[in-house]
């Protein structure tokens, strides 16, 4: 092995431009390669992070007015759900991760010379788990004991936050006044990407618990409940389950979809899948193309390394080397070039996925990642490409006939 290391120097010594040209098609494939890879899966993340925003695969539902006549009753029907019809669901779905009402209610929102007008939504404590909601540090959401004693208690969003009290100024402790009623801030919101919503961003939203907000203006009826499945994949069925509870209860068609409109989130999640896994394979495959081409090269300068070492060829074997070794020396220089434009072109690619964040893009294509997976890929990848490109000019030098070849 000594000798065919020494040997496979002399020769790129002997052919340096050759040898640089050659090394670049594999370090520019493997960069290709490595690249789309890391940028496809930072994509996949951030769309999912940007999706999750709302919520992570949870449902939102509305009651409305019936369109189906049912039992003798007529469509345009007025259904309205009240807290005893979530701790129902609660109590009967089978597989509920989780269910909470919403109100919401406009008020004036003030606190020293600040006065704005702010959308309110009067939620229990698993809302902000299932929303996604998660306090900075030092504060907290809305918990079960602000529900059972109606505390005037508010977890604001973010922006809201910064607008009413600035940015220098920790929220978390002060009190506002909400139509003229303090209320202390117990949270605000950490700040998220949210690229979707049905009310309003959370950002600029004020939070309270429902027992509050109902007892503040006298709501009866929720605006409309979030829920979510244990399971992701049981969605569809928690779903009909809960429209046979409340259509049971309420006398409706189950199968009204006016009745009780459902906007599933997880649908997104799953079109998302689909359509990434497509769109990496895709990137995958361009990339891999890119590095074939610089394999193509690789087996170039290893065809023409063999006719130039055609009589070297003849002799060792003239002299006892067997076909197999003259196979695996030229098998080996071809791994080390491939291996070395490898390494170079992972270099390369890493150092661009580091650089990347600072460019201020992640909130729209994410941060490149060369991941165990992308690394382990290309990887793959290379060393297949190195066996096809070699494989073909060492088969011929190990077949050469030793006179001819000495001859020559």
């Amino acid at each position: 092995m000594g000798t065919s290391l020494r040997q496979l120097l002399r020769d790129l010594r002997s052919q340096k431009l050759r040898t640089a040209l050659t090394a670049f098609g594999i370090v520019w494939g493997t960069v290709a390669v490595s690249l789309l890879l890391a940028f496809g899966q930072g994509l996949d993340k951030q769309m999912h992070i940007n999706s999750a925003g709302i919520g992570d695969n949870i449902c939102i539902a509305w009651p409305s007015r019936t369109s189906i006549a049912f039992e003798g009753l007529g469509k345009g029907r007025r259904i309205r759900l009240t807290e005893d019809d979530m701790a129902l669901v609660a109590a009967k779905a089978d597989g509920l991760a989780g269910i909470s009402g919403e109100f919401d209610s406009s008020m004036k929102l003030t606190y020293g010379i600040t006065t704005l007008a702010v959308e309110v939504s009067g939620v229990n404590s698993i809302f902000g788990e299932m929303r996604n909601l998660i306090p900075r540090a030092g504060g907290r959401f809305v918990n079960p004991i602000d529900m059972k004693q109606q505390r005037r208690v508010v977890f604001l969003g973010d922006d809201l936050a910064k607008n009413v009290f600035g940015s220098e100024t920790d929220p978390v402790g002060k009190s506002v006044l909400l139509q003229g009623s303090p209320f202390l801030v117990v949270g605000v919101l950490k700040a998220k990407t949210q690229d979707s919503s049905y009310s309003g961003r959370d950002k600029d939203k004020v939070f309270m618990p429902s027992t509050t907000l109902q007892a503040l203006t006298g709501d009866k009826y929720i605006g409309n409940f979030i829920f979510k499945a244990v399971q992701s994949t049981d969605t569809g069925r928690l779903t009909n389950q809960i429209l046979e509870i409340l259509a049971k209860r309420h006398r409706f068609d189950p199968k009204d979809k006016e009745a009780l409109g459902v906007w599933d989130t997880t649908e997104m999640f799953q079109f998302l899948d689909t359509f990434m896994l497509g769109f990496n394979a895709f990137l995958g495959i361009v990339g891999s193309l890119t590095l074939v081409v610089g394999g193509i090269g690789v087996s170039n300068i290893m065809n023409v390394v063999v006719e130039e070492r055609t009589r070297e060829i003849g002799i060792k074997m003239a002299l006892g080397a067997r076909s197999q070794s003259i196979l695996f020396q030229f098998m080996l220089e071809t791994l080390l070039l491939t291996a070395v434009g490898g390494i170079v072109g992972l270099g390369i690619s890493a150092s661009i996925c580091a650089v990347f964040p600072s460019l201020g893009l992640t909130e729209y294509v994410g941060d490149p990642e060369i991941s165990p997976r992308v690394a382990g890929l290309t990887a793959v990848l290379l060393g297949t490409v190195g066996l096809a490109a070699g494989y073909f000019p060492a088969r011929d030098a190990a077949n050469l006939d030793p006179v001819v070849a000495i001859k020559s």
